[in-house]
Order: C-alpha cells, then sequence, then structure tokens
C-alpha cells in the first residue's frame, strides 16, 4: 500500500482546509499528479490550537518514546524511497540523484533530532539563599514552520524533527507548489511512526496562510526558509509580536578559485556548484572569482562542461538538469541573463530554454553593473570573474550583500582557511564548492542570508526550548513583613 495515496492524503488533518483545491503539477510536463486542499488564513489558529493541546501529553512522554518515534521516521523515509523518490522528481524536479539525497538528508535529520529528546538538560546554579537552583530547558510549546519549493524534504524536515523530538507541536507551511513532497509526505511518515494525532499539522498555502501563521499568538517560535525580501517581512512581523523567528534566506556564494588551483579537478566542482538542481539552491555558487592567469582558461572550460550536460525530464530520461519550478522561476532567470548581456556580459554558453528546462549559462567579463552577477538569479548560471590578488578576492567575495556560503579552491589549505578569515560568511568549503549539507552540522548565514546558524546539534535546542531557571526551598521563605 503507497504511503501516499492521492485520494486518502489529506484525511490525517483534524479538520478540513477551507483554501481552494490545487492541482499538483509536474513542472516537466506541466501534468497533473493530484488535487490538494490549501490552507487558508482562517485554517492556522484551529490547526495551532489542535498542536498545543497534543503537545502537553507529548512532552510529558518519557524522552525514550519520543527518541524512538523519530527513529521510527528516519526508518521509514528509507522503507519509503522509492515512492517518496518519485513525489521529490516528478513535483519538484529533482533529478533522481538530488532526491536520493534528500532522502538521506531527511533519515539523518530524524535520527540526530532522535537524540535531541534526552538533551535538553539544564545547569545547577550557586545561590545566596538556602535553596536548590537550577535551569532547565523547557519545549516553547507550538512551532511554525514555513518552507520552501527548492529543497522541500530537507527545508521542511530539519525544523520539524528537532521541534517535535524536543517535545513541541508543529504546524508546518510548505509552499503549495511542493505541498505533497515538503508537507503531506511528511505527515504520512510521521502517522506511520505513531506520532500523536494532532501534533503535527500541515497546512500548504499562500503568502496570507504564512502571515496568519507569524502572527498567530499560540506559535512563539517560527523557523522560516526562503528568499530574503519575504524573509525580512517575517522577521518585522515576528518582531511586532514578539516572537522568536529564525530565518534562513538567499544567498550569493562565491567560489574563489586560486592562481595554485588544479583546473582539471575544479571545474566539475565548481558546474555542481553552479548547476545543481538547476541553480535553486540558497548556497548555489552565485559568482565565479577566478585568478586573471587562469581566467581565460576556466571560462573556455566551464562552458564546455555546460554545453556537454543533459536537460530535460528527470522522470523519463537520465538528465543532469530538470526543469525550473514554474514559468515565473523561468521569467526571472532569463530576464537576468539577457540584463546582463545587455549590459554587456559575454554569453559564453547556455541563455536557452525549452519551456522550463533552461540551459546551463556561463556568463563572462561581470562585474558589479551585471545584473547576474549582483543578484541572487536561482537559476544555472555561472558569472566569472577574475582577480589579480588575493587582498581584491577577499574584497570582491565580501562585496555581497549576502554572506551564506563560500568555497575556495588551493592546493595550499591553509592559505585558503586564512583567505576565508577575511570574508563574511556563515559557511566555508576549502577545496570544495558552495552547496554542502549534514544534518550534524550548524546551518546558516550572516547579513541578508539570515540570522545565523540555527541547525544543528545544540542550535537546534536554543531554537524550539526556552531556558527556565527553578528554584526550591524546604521551607516557605521568610521576608521582613
Amino acid at each position: 500500500m503507497p504511503l501516499l495515496d492521492p485520494q486518502t492524503w489529506q484525511t490525517s488533518q483534524s479538520r478540513a482546509l477551507t483554501g481552494p483545491r490545487h492541482t499538483v503539477t509536474e513542472p516537466a510536463t506541466g501534468a497533473a499528479l493530484g488535487t490538494v486542499v490549501l490552507a487558508s488564513a482562517a485554517d492556522v489558529a484551529p490547526a495551532a490550537e489542535t498542536a498545543r493541546a497534543a503537545q502537553g501529553e507529548w512532552a510529558r512522554l518519557p524522552h525514550f518514546v519520543r527518541a524512538g518515534v523519530l527513529r521510527k521516521a528516519g526508518d521509514l523515509f528509507a522503507a519509503h524511497a522509492e515512492e517518496l523518490r518519485g513525489w521529490l522528481v516528478r513535483e519538484s524536479g529533482s533529478i533522481p540523484g538530488k532526491a536520493d539525497f534528500e532522502l538521506h538528508v531527511a533519515a539523518q535529520e530524524c535520527y540526530e533530532a532522535a537524540a535531541l529528546a534526552s538533551r535538553p538538560a539544564g545547569q545547577v546554579l550557586p545561590s545566596e539563599a538556602p535553596r536548590l537552583s537550577y535551569t532547565r530547558r523547557i519545549p516553547v510549546g507550538v512551532v511554525g514552520v514555513i518552507s520552501p519549493f527548492n529543497a522541500p524534504l530537507i527545508l521542511s524536515i530539519r525544523s520539524v524533527a528537532p521541534a517535535l523530538a524536543l517535545g513541541n507541536g508543529v504546524v508546518l507551511k510548505p509552499d503549495p507548489r511542493t505541498a505533497v513532497c515538503g508537507g503531506l509526505s511528511l505527515a504520512a511518515v510521521f502517522a506511520e511512526a505513531g506520532l500523536p494525532a494532532g501534533l503535527l499539522q500541515v497546512l500548504p498555502g499562500g503568502a496570507e496562510t504564512g502571515a496568519a501563521l507569524v502572527a498567530d499568538p499560540g506559535v512563539p517560535v517560527i523557523s522560516f526558509t526562503g528568499s530574503t525580501a519575504a524573509g525580512r517581512a517575517v522577521g518585522e512581523a515576528a518582531g511586532r509580536h514578539l516572537k522568536r523567528a529564525h530565518l534562513e534566506l538567499g544567498g550569493n556564494s562565491a567560489l574563489i578559485v586560486l592562481e595554485d588551483a588544479d583546473l582539471d579537478a575544479v571545474i566539475s566542482t565548481a558546474a555542481w556548484g553552479s548547476f545543481f538542481h538547476q541553480g535553486q539552491i540558497c548556497m548555489t555558487t552565485g559568482r565565479h572569482l577566478v585568478h586573471a592567469s587562469l581566467y581565460e582558461e576556466y571560462v573556455e572550460r566551464l562552458a564546455a562542461k555546460a554545453e556537454s550536460l543533459a536537460v530535460g525530464d528527470p522522470h523519463r530520461a537520465q538528465v543532469h538538469l530538470g526543469p525550473l519550478i514554474d514559468r515565473g522561476q523561468l521569467t526571472k532567470v532569463h530576464g537576468l541573463v539577457e540584463a546582463s548581456t545587455a549590459a554587456g556580459a559575454k554569453l559564453a554558453a547556455g541563455g536557452t530554454h525549452e519551456d522550463l528546462f533552461y540551459r546551463p549559462t556561463v556568463l563572462a567579463g561581470v562585474d558589479e553593473s551585471t545584473p547576474a552577477y549582483a543578484e541572487e538569479v536561482f537559476g544555472p548560471v555561472a558569472p566569472v570573474r577574475s582577480f589579480t590578488t588575493p587582498d581584491e578576492a577577499a574584497a570582491l567575495a565580501a562585496h555581497s550583500a549576502y554572506g551564506l556560503s563560500l568555497g575556495i579552491v588551493t592546493r595550499d589549505a591553509a592559505r585558503g582557511l586564512d583567505l576565508a578569515e577575511r570574508i563574511p560568511t556563515g559557511i566555508v568549503h576549502i577545496n570544495d564548492q558552495t552547496v554542502n549539507d549534514e544534518a550534524v552540522a550548524p546551518f546558516g548565514g550572516v547579513a541578508a542570508s539570515g540570522t545565523g546558524a540555527r541547525f544543528g546539534g545544540e542550535a537546534n535546542i536554543e531554537a524550539f526550548t526556552d531556558l527556565r531557571w527553578t528554584t526550591v526551598r524546604g521551607d516557605v521563605a521568610p521576608y521582613p513583613f
């Protein structure tokens, strides 16, 4: 029996959603894969209340019971891998390898979260009074999770799993374009894993539903992953409502290629950084900064690599790149490429598309005035710029509103680390490209890329629990009046 049956996949919700019916679409073909009912803003408060009603008993369960549910969920992502891979490929446009990576990370996120269930301990404190004084971590209650379309399973589970493990309820609002693989699949997995009914509420919906979730007084913590523009609005609204918002936002990450780099090795790395999942990754290599002595050959070889990559329907053919998610994204990507060539950039490869299939694109001769260099493209576009000194490379890499990920390629790793110290960023990879993710590692950016590392280990405990001070006396405390 399949985990996700289009006839029943929303029946696990405690109440019917009140938004419009939405066709689940395969971007590669435009075919309908099924229909879901979206959530309206009016659905948020009842969902939050249902999650809160279930949360108290869940938090009081022994930690090993919660851990067992998380471990079972991790096993189920593997057990249902073939079915879930199909949804990731068809609904989100992932190639099978990218879908397998999402499934692997989803399982690991559950296993790592299971280990958190027994970890939110506290600290015994000294006290001036004759009493026991200590701190401990307690669940916040209900966590609101807003996740995007580009890595829908990973970017939902990495908030949902630790929040649940630490004793919270969750209201998850996935992007409606990936309502199944970013939302309903999680609900199905956790239901089969034995999660108590009502604890995880899935509300696929649009911006109004997300705004209602941020504003709801029963949801004290918001975990948002998405664009910087939307993240600013979420952070501002959360501040007005005096709630915590953990923001993982956009990027325009640089890959610095120093003069001693081995081009035979680096071109594959560079292509992966810009073209993986059609460039629809927040960590995508958006700026290639290459030493002048290597620049011409680098552009030529990266363009050749781009031309060699197959683009097509990942469900029906073996390809390197699938489709962009929708026509709106296509219009944005192609518009930035056309504006860049109009501003003087040289089109070394790509720049064309058939329907939503955009060819991997290489732009040379770019600078700060080139739109595809200065802005986050979120498409398979690799702008390449030269530098002559490490000081110039550091200055160019640092000259960005974003600060998410950084790659540096050099035969001297210590030199690469030294250069990285001069560039503000949340993530650094020496001798690797910018797109990396592991369940055990902290993840997050600085500046316009978000509010710092939140995911992973201790960061999850701080994100999804409150710190409580408690004192205990043997007798009632005396006072002078």
